[in-house]
């Protein structure tokens, strides 16, 4: 009996049927991204601002200062530093406006916040207040005992964001031209 030949092509897409979703049954108002102001979270805004574009939603630029501690003598315990957080708060303030200005440049409404404390937990905090309808995060791609020492805020976004979440890897397949 002769081998059955195989198509070894990949199938056309199916077109989807008239039931699904389509974009204008998706609405959202307002994206969060948040910031680090490393090339990943840039990349993060890459794909925020065509959503809003398409969309017609704003973007909330977010950058969260982690409070400075530092560990004392045995007498007086663990010590903070309010002049420390004040400047990383003014500094990450100046990076934003920079950002809003030479990123976004007025292709959508923007606006920014500095925030201070765990990053996850303000990233959440503030999509809940600000009902936020779309959190886009980058994560940093640490695995193995990088990421058992520094966690993952993205992965802590996603579990108890009060919103969808999109997660955008660096390297990875990419659909946004950067």
């Amino acid at each position: 009996m002769p081998a059955k030949k195989t198509n070894r092509r990949r199938p056309a897409p199916r077109k989807a049927p008239k039931s699904a979703t389509r974009s204008r049954d998706i609405i959202l108002h307002r994206i969060l991204v948040p910031i680090d102001f490393s090339e990943h979270s840039r990349n993060a805004l890459k794909y925020a601002i065509p959503f809003a574009e398409f969309f017609r939603a704003s973007i909330d630029l977010i950058y969260v200062v982690e409070p400075t501690i530092y560990p004392a003598d045995f007498s007086f315990g663990q010590i903070g530093f309010p002049n420390v957080e004040e400047e990383l708060r003014t500094r990450g303030g100046q990076e934003l406006d920079t950002l809003l200005q030479d990123e976004i440049a007025g292709r959508v409404p923007a606006r920014r916040v500095v925030r201070t404390g765990k990053p996850f937990y303000e990233i959440n905090q503030y999509a809940l207040e600000e009902r936020i309808d779309l959190i886009i995060i980058a994560t940093h791609g640490h695995t193995g005992v990088e990421h058992m020492l520094f966690g993952s805020t993205a992965e802590k976004v996603v579990r108890k964001a009060p919103c969808p979440v999109l997660v955008v890897r660096e390297g990875e397949r990419e659909f946004i031209r950067t």
